[in-house]
């Protein structure tokens, strides 16, 4: 019997609370479910993501979205292996099995502040990375800025601490729009909003294609 197709994988992490990783982790898991079966895992003790799903009602969210639970179900060969997963990863860098999972991804996204504090307190989480990512030439991680005000420049010490780190930033930015908010309020994602949502989903999609490609 033939192997089935290994899923993308796509983990989103970041110790440091407030950066808006959960609401990306939603968004661009819908995001992908346009294109195929996908599945978020909330692997974060808060379970936001899990709330988040329980709050869209009848009408539900475009993926599935489960718990810690979900890691052997995808390790089920008898199951149907949806095309993507997304890791809502834990604040714990030194949490049993992170640096397993972080091994097996395809893509690492870390949410940032528009804040150099905010870089520097992800120092220790880069060295993370590099150990995750050793050896795996195909495996990348990135920075991606979140809740950036609009139309406010990067200062020049901001430019030079994304270099300090040597890790990628991502061109696209994602901004503090209020529209995100209402989304987890409704239990929708920025895919279903119609109108009012329309940057909120360009700004979405820029960041999937960046990291698709």
């Amino acid at each position: 019997m033939s192997r089935r197709a290994a899923p993308f994988q796509l983990a989103l992490i970041n110790h440091k609370g407030g950066t808006g990783k959960t609401t990306l982790a939603v968004n661009l898991a819908a995001a992908l479910a346009r294109r195929g079966p996908t599945v978020l895992v909330d692997l974060d003790p808060q379970g936001s993501a899990l709330q988040w799903a329980a709050q869209s009602g009848a009408a539900g969210l475009p993926m599935a979205v489960y718990g810690a639970e979900a890691a052997q179900m995808l390790a089920d060969e008898s199951q149907p292996s949806p095309h993507y997963v997304v890791w809502d990863c834990p604040p714990a860098l030194q949490q049993d099995g992170l640096q397993a999972l972080l091994g097996r991804v395809d893509r690492v996204l870390v949410p940032v502040l528009p804040s150099a504090l905010d870089l520097w307190a992800s120092w220790h989480l880069v060295r993370l990375l590099e150990q995750a990512g050793a050896g795996r030439s195909a495996w990348r991680a990135a920075f991606v800025l979140n809740q950036a005000e609009p139309d406010r420049a990067w200062s020049q010490a901001m430019n030079e601490a994304v270099a300090e780190f040597g890790l990628e930033l991502l061109q696209s930015v994602v901004r503090r729009r209020a529209i995100y908010r209402s989304a987890a309020l409704q239990g929708q994602t920025v895919h279903t909003l119609g109108r009012q949502a329309a940057a909120a989903r360009a700004e979405i999609e820029a960041v999937l294609e960046e990291i698709l490609k």
